[in-house]
């Protein structure tokens, strides 16, 4: 009934196993990846015909966890996986970024991948093995594809490199390195690094490399198996009448617009003259049928665009000659500012050229953590960035609300860049959260975010190692010449070959992404980019010092205060009393936030200082034995004729005797100077051995 075939290898201490001919055998191409015993089932199907006026290549990638995978039940009211998290939309961008250059020009059928998590052991990471199961059901199905591509993930733990480490080696590595590529290039790096250097990451990539070509190789074993017949695809033929008329009549006005100066002005020259040629080419042609002038004017304005992105490329890698005039290394002006918004916790402003952030920084405790569920345990994050990126940015009106896959990679590679440089959250325990506000855009947006959120986290007084910058590099390659370009705008990215973005401070490289669109590209094409890009890098990081150079040494007064109280792991019941009665009444008086581990940490959250005075106060005096001389800020309970009850503790009173309050002064009514409910701080003066305890009235530094 079933023909299958398997082909496996050993892989970094595991087996990784490749099955198809059992499971979805109606989909175009699918394969039972195992990995340990982490198994995946990957699809990939085509649509046979393609979409009237399809003009780009609609590959979708769906990266789907079943909770049953582990074991567990999905979180809510709702017992059904629901959206994807945004974990799954960033493995998804991962699985689709190498895959998307190997299919060949022109190609617009529709394709969608489908990759569904059905066990999962805790162990075995499945993101970068992902790569490798939309690879191989490509490979082995109908579907034209240049592959086949494999992924690894590459860590640093105890001072080595390990390929595909696991889930517990993963908690302690100063590395997570994504890497994808064919045999003969790498097609895609995805890393956040503790400062590594680029020696160190190109030896990381190279391991990868390595290890990748024997897995592909495993590919193609599978694709002998199957044998299955590729579809037949014929790219269309450019207009010869059309070619021939750009490269005599408009080549030369168009070399002009494409470098007249600033975004807008060059995107109006260039549209100025499309509308003018296509009127001589009309004329030229003498037509006269609206129908065929319709038809016409969609064809030459794909290959007008088409003919204008090779005369840019053609220029800068001929002449050196960028649209906006600057040299290949050259990096756009650049304005920082710190502390531009009031109220805020930490702000800052980014402006390269014509792309710009406004960066916020906010400051909370453990209840602003972001709770992350997944197929692991249910976590929560103490630090994350969000990003967003209005229409008007780039002067346009579209449709606001939710967020897009493309916001959410680039936020996280943001987050990964700054997360390096943070502190430990035992040193600096607040939850933080940035938010990048793009308010213009002409390319490295990204990047702009990595700059004006390590500026907002300086101004927040966020004790930060060093400050972080990133740049983006890019590559226009023809046959065996290149040339590699240092801060990318929106054009250079949009017709060149390599969008290779680079995070870090002056001690070394915290994040990394390398998206391209050709086949693959070489170590010395890297080596040059992250050489430029480390100049690059160091130019940025001296114009942001001119705003900001460390943090700032106080936060704001309108920054909430934490501060950690360590108590002995015995009294940890004793503070939160029976059924929660002592901490419950600790946070009532003062109205702070309290959180306790069981490690007997306990972190106090307060709006003002005198709050987190009072309930740090009321903690140490719950959990410590009293001794004669300790202070208390305390409620009086009752007032009495001899004198007044102060609650020292939860669960401990003392008695402020009348003689203790204004010394040899007469108090007729007691009740006139003390009120019942007020807080007075006092201090013990003596401890009987029944365990009553007097106190007296005590100075308040």
């Amino acid at each position: 009934m079933f023909s299958e075939k398997t082909v496996e290898m050993m892989l970094s201490g595991r087996k990784l196993k490749l099955s198809t001919g059992k499971i979805a055998r109606q989909a175009g191409g699918s394969v039972m990846l195992e990995y340990g015993k982490t198994t995946m089932l990957v699809t990939a199907t085509m649509k046979k015909e393609v979409k009237e006026g399809m003009d780009f290549f609609p590959l979708t990638v769906e990266y789907i966890e079943k909770f049953y995978a582990a074991g567990k039940f999905p979180g809510g009211f709702i017992k059904r996986e629901r959206r994807p998290s945004d974990d799954c939309i960033l493995t998804a961008r991962l699985i689709d970024r190498p895959l998307r250059p190997l299919f060949p020009e022109g190609f617009f059928h529709e394709v969608q991948i489908v990759v569904t998590v059905l066990s999962y052991d805790g162990e075995t990471l499945p993101d970068a093995v992902a790569i490798i199961g939309a690879s191989a059901a490509l490979t082995i199905s109908e579907i034209p594809f240049h592959g086949p591509v494999s992924g690894v993930t590459v860590g640093h733990v105890d001072g080595e490199f390990v390929v595909n480490p696991t889930e517990e080696q993963m908690k302690h590595t100063r590395l997570d390195l994504q890497v994808a590529g064919t045999s003969n290039a790498i097609m895609m790096v995805e890393s956040g690094s503790d400062e590594f250097s680029e020696e160190q990451l190109l030896e990381a990539i190279s391991l990868a490399h390595d290890t990748i070509k024997g897995i592909n190789l495993v590919q193609e074993e599978l694709k002998v198996l199957t044998c299955k017949e590729k579809f037949c695809f014929t790219p269309d033929v450019k207009n010869p009448v059309i070619m021939e008329f750009l490269e005599s009549a408009v080549k030369v006005r168009l070399e002009e617009a494409i470098f007249v100066k600033g975004k807008h002005a060059q995107a109006e020259a260039v549209d100025a003259l499309e509308a003018v040629s296509f009127e001589e080419l009309v004329a030229k042609l003498n037509l006269t049928d609206e129908v065929k002038i319709k038809s016409l004017k969609k064809e030459y304005s794909k290959l007008y665009h088409d003919f204008m992105a090779m005369a840019v490329r053609l220029a800068i890698l001929h002449k050196s000659y960028r649209p906006d005039g600057r040299a290949i290394m050259q990096i756009r002006p650049i304005l920082a500012e710190s502390n531009v918004l009031p109220i805020v916790h930490g702000s800052g402003l980014f402006t390269r050229g014509e792309t710009q952030a406004i960066g916020v920084v906010t400051l909370g405790s453990k209840e602003d953590e972001q709770i992350i569920e997944g197929l692991d345990s249910e976590r929560g994050a103490n630090f994350y960035l969000h990003y967003n990126f209005p229409p008007y940015s780039v002067g346009e009106v579209g449709r606001m609300g939710g967020i897009g896959r493309r916001e959410l990679g680039h936020g996280n590679l943001a987050q990964r860049a700054l997360s390096y440089v943070l502190p430990s959250h035992e040193a600096f325990p607040y939850t933080i959260r940035i938010v990048s506000e793009i308010t213009e855009s002409n390319g490295s947006s990204s990047m702009a975010s990595v700059c004006v959120g390590s500026m907002a986290l300086m101004d927040a007084g966020v004790p930060v190692s060093n400050p972080v910058a990133g740049i983006a590099m890019g590559l226009i390659k023809e046959g065996s010449n290149f040339v590699v370009l240092s801060d990318i705008q929106g054009l250079e990215d949009h017709i060149g070959d390599m969008d290779f973005k680079v995070a870090g401070t002056e001690k070394g490289i915290t994040a990394l992404q390398m998206d391209i669109k050709i086949e693959g590209i070489t170590r010395e094409v890297m080596e040059i980019a992250l050489a430029q890009a480390k100049e690059g890098k160091t130019h940025i990081l001296g114009e942001m010092a001119k705003a900001i150079t460390v943090p700032r040494a106080e936060m704001k007064d309108n920054v909430p205060r934490i501060e950690v109280v360590r108590i002995a792991k015995d009294k940890i019941a004793t503070l939160i009393g029976p059924g929660g009665k002592n901490i419950r009444e600790i946070i009532e008086i003062t109205g702070a936030k309290i959180d306790i581990n069981d490690e007997g940490m306990v972190n106090v959250f307060s709006a003002n200082r005198a709050s987190l005075e009072q309930a740090i106060s009321l903690i140490k005096a719950c959990t410590s034995d009293l001794e004669v001389g300790q202070e208390f800020t305390g409620k009086v309970v009752r007032v009495l004729k001899f004198g007044a009850i102060v609650q020292l503790t939860s669960n401990k009173d003392g008695m402020l005797h009348v003689s203790e309050i204004r010394g040899k002064e007469r108090i007729e009514n007691l009740e006139d100077v003390i009120k019942e409910g007020e807080m007075m701080h006092v201090k013990i003066k003596e401890i009987g051995k029944d365990g009553k305890i007097g106190l007296t009235k005590a100075k308040k530094d």
